[in-house]
């Protein structure tokens, strides 16, 4: 498995592949227009021509970024597409100099196992929270936030 960064023609598989475990309830669903305004930020596994996984590290100031729209097939999950996916963000931030990176997620154990630590939501910056004002779920968030320090 390799990750890569996302291409423009990898959008629309990318909306698909998150949104199809938004409307399981498992995740936020992501508009055309955001993912393509935030390419940049997205990574890929691919097989072949078809995105079977992705992920997202968006910045949000010179000490913070949130990994986001985490999202793998179900039929590759358990395979480690997921962890390289995170792996890879991780990277990025820590290229980039950030050392601060949460997730808020419907699944803490996944982020957990890789070294993530769960934190109260009101200990992330309000920077965060304009964000948040856009979500449907605002104010009645129940996702878990968990937080990753690197170390430099």
């Amino acid at each position: 498995m390799k990750v890569e960064k996302a291409r423009i023609g990898d959008i629309p598989q990318i909306q698909r592949l998150v949104n199809y475990f938004a409307d399981k309830g498992e995740m936020l669903p992501r508009a055309l227009s955001e993912l393509y305004e935030n390419i940049r930020d997205l990574f890929v596994v691919r097989d072949g021509d078809e995105v079977v996984a992705c992920a997202a590290l968006h910045v949000f100031w010179s000490d913070l970024a949130e990994i986001r729209a985490v999202a793998v097939a179900e039929e590759i999950q358990d395979k480690g597409a997921g962890a390289l996916l995170v792996q890879a963000c991780l990277e990025e931030a820590r290229s980039l100099g950030i050392d601060t990176i949460f997730c808020l997620t419907y699944k803490p154990d996944f982020f957990a196992r890789l070294g993530f630590r769960q934190v109260d939501k009101m200990e992330l910056p309000r920077k965060i929270w304009g964000e948040c004002l856009k979500c449907p779920k605002f104010p009645d968030c129940d996702e878990v936030a968990l937080v990753y320090r690197l170390e430099r």
